[in-house]
């Protein structure tokens, strides 16, 4: 069964007479790389966050004839698609690593263990994932909290020694749909917490709308230096900064929500991360890393391209997200950087004489992003937090 998770797909509710989005075909989800990115040089994608199995029962339900019948078949096509593959198409850019997120409760043991067994070694991830780096976290959602139990527990202790393993999650607290009481939610994050500690694993954080409780459980329960990934950042900008200030390996997770008119938040981390200095001159000041949070959060830029490509609506909305839509939310980073990067010269060199005006226009020309080093520092980053 899909699960509901904090965002739901795109889709259009029918109200009265409304009329249903069109479906767009099968090949809208081959997706072209974004302008900056085309060329012979292939940029690698890290996905640190993605639903696979929620992603493929997606997909399954919209093209009940699809092509591919199982995950890495789905994983192959659509991810790892070489160019010869995809005539007509910009150069693909490969997602070479991916970390698939188990949060349900109970936990689909069957489902998880099938998989992470079929990437055990170098071999089978070519044959059957297409090349593909597969790892995964495991945790307990705090929609599913009010599931949690010692079963449970139980098994999310045994999938942590799964050598594919990299990390805890995605657990946290969610106030904005409460699918678990507060309470419940707060217990279960800090026992989870402190079997993620006590084995020396990574944390992937959920937070919306809870972010008195949020910074209280994890400044408390959490040590200083320990590698944190807060996934799909929506939150105020005072509470990223509260966190990245109390914990230097914490990185703030971005998806496609970022260029959604509706969400602003995102966007101001970006832009107040792009304005700082980072506490080590060799690391750069934008501790992000990318995701898709697939099925969830296709980018609006990307949408607003397929509709023009297949000629469609502008109710039409893709179908689901994966891992080869990152560019797309790179791209839209890179320009609110740029933005920030402009601002910030602006305001430094704002009375000042003619000469220092030109070192400053100067400055913005030698520091403009592009999608590329967005997705390489988010790489980087990512190595740092999940260790792979």
């Amino acid at each position: 069964m899909l699960r509901r998770f904090p965002f739901v797909i795109s889709r259009t509710i029918r109200m009265g007479k409304k009329s249903k989005a069109p479906k767009l075909p099968e090949t809208c989800l081959e997706v072209p790389s974004v302008a900056s990115l085309t060329g012979v040089d292939v940029t690698p994608i890290y996905d640190t966050h993605t639903h696979l199995h929620s992603t493929f029962e997606a997909y399954r339900k919209e093209y009940p004839e699809g092509r591919y019948n199982t995950i890495p078949e789905f994983v192959k096509g659509y991810y790892a698609r070489t160019t010869e593959q995809n005539e007509g198409l910009p150069a693909i850019h490969v997602p070479v690593k991916s970390v698939d997120v188990w949060c349900e409760a109970p936990v689909l043991y069957k489902e998880w263990r099938e998989l992470a067994d079929s990437a055990l070694t170098p071999e089978s991830r070519a044959e059957k994932w297409g090349g593909i780096d597969y790892h995964f976290v495991m945790g307990v959602h705090p929609h599913e909290a009010k599931n949690y139990t010692d079963e449970v527990e139980a098994q999310l202790l045994e999938a942590m020694k799964h050598e594919r393993n990299v990390g805890w999650g995605e657990i946290g607290l969610d106030y904005h749909y409460d699918n678990s009481p507060r309470e419940i939610q707060r217990d279960v994050l800090i026992k989870q917490l402190k079997h993620a500690i006590g084995l020396g694993k990574p944390l992937t954080i959920h937070t919306r709308e809870a972010d008195e409780d949020i910074w209280d459980i994890l400044s408390t329960h959490v040590p200083k230096e320990w590698k944190i990934h807060i996934h799909c950042f929506t939150d105020s900008v005072d509470l990223a900064k509260k966190l990245l200030d109390h914990f230097p390996n914490l990185y703030i997770g971005i998806t496609g929500v970022i260029t959604y008119a509706t969400n602003e938040n995102t966007a101001a981390v970006v832009r107040m991360l792009a304005k700082s200095s980072p506490v080590d001159p060799s690391r750069s000041p934008l501790r992000i890393v990318l995701e898709t949070d697939a099925p969830y959060m296709v980018p609006s830029n990307l949408t607003k391209h397929q509709q023009q490509t297949f000629g469609l609506k502008s109710n039409a909305r893709m179908p689901l997200c994966h891992a080869g839509m990152i560019p797309w939310t790179a791209e839209f980073i890179a320009k609110e950087v740029n933005q920030a990067v402009v601002d910030q010269v602006v305001k430094e060199v704002e009375g000042q004489d003619e000469k220092e005006v030109e070192n400053g226009a100067e400055a913005v020309d030698k520091q403009v992003w592009t999608a590329a080093d967005i997705m390489k520092i988010a790489r980087e980053n990512a190595r740092h937090v999940y260790g792979v």
